[in-house]
């Protein structure tokens, strides 16, 4: 299928604007964690997956689970813009009564998982995986890990599980923007030591451009194409803020809420 790249490209600035927007309404905080997938859950959203409003309650339909659960709204923009829940919740973000809360919650319409502790949203979309697998089901699930969140032990618990299943309907993103909560990702888990040790798994595992549609794409093709059973792991260069040059690549954007000026600014440089 011929990916229509403009169109993509301005559905992940306008949810760009969209959690923006939001984020400085709520004065809440990850908005540094949002950006940095909007490329990754906009191609599988908009272009891949079997996930709309007449299916997303079918049994045999793929699932998402997004394992960094902090960034929520990322999750509920595209949600709201696929008229899964009405776009007016977003306005309830982060606020008192609101139902969409700053970590992903299962009670909100087309959220597979509650996430945010860390190291649980792989171990669940591994499950899910086996379970479709023995249903005969052929649907995929995707699941979405950050490089930081690749400290837990209950990630390697899940690798260790995957390599050894077959696990061919299983997809996984690691959101590798660098960062986490304190600092540089490198200064705990060096990225090339993290690399050797997923290639060591021997799934299919694949490194890309997290923000080029066009890379997203190719890799898919490639793993339609693979021959094999295994799982696939997607290492996806991303930039933490992405899209807003003031909040690239800074760890303070993991914590701050944009305030009337800053919102002004990364706007205008949405438009």
């Amino acid at each position: 299928m011929k990916m229509d790249l403009e169109i993509l490209e301005n559905k992940a600035r306008k949810l760009r604007r969209d959690i923006l927007k939001v984020v400085a309404s709520a004065k809440s905080s990850h908005v540094g964690s949002m950006l940095s997938i909007i490329e990754i859950l906009t191609y599988l959203f908009y272009e891949k997956m079997e996930f709309n409003r007449s299916n997303y309650k079918n049994k045999d339909r793929d699932k998402f689970i997004l394992s960094k659960g902090h960034a929520s709204l990322a999750l509920y923009s595209i949600l709201a813009d696929k008229d899964i829940i009405d776009k007016s919740q977003l306005e309830t973000y982060c606020k008192n009564g609101g139902k969409l809360i700053g970590h992903l919650d299962h009670s909100v319409e087309g959220v597979e998982i509650s996430t945010g502790s860390l190291g649980h949203g792989l171990p669940i979309a591994t499950g899910i995986a086996l379970a479709n697998k023995l249903d005969k089901l052929n649907n995929k699930t995707y699941c979405l890990i950050g490089d930081g969140e690749c400290n837990e032990g209950s990630i390697w618990e899940s690798f260790i599980f995957i390599a050894n299943n077959d696990l061919k309907n299983l997809v996984v993103f690691i959101d590798a923007n660098k960062l986490q909560g304190y600092d540089f990702c490198d200064k705990i888990l060096p990225e090339n030591r993290l690399i050797n040790l997923l290639k060591s798994l021997d799934l299919n595992f694949y490194e890309i451009d997290g923000h080029n549609f066009s890379d997203l794409q190719k890799t898919f093709e490639k793993i339609s194409s693979s021959d094999n059973n295994k799982a696939s792991i997607i290492l996806a260069h991303t930039t933490k803020g992405k899209g807003v040059s003031f909040m690239e690549n800074k760890l303070e954007w993991h914590y701050k809420s944009p305030n009337v000026e800053e919102l002004k600014n990364a706007l205008e440089e949405l438009r």
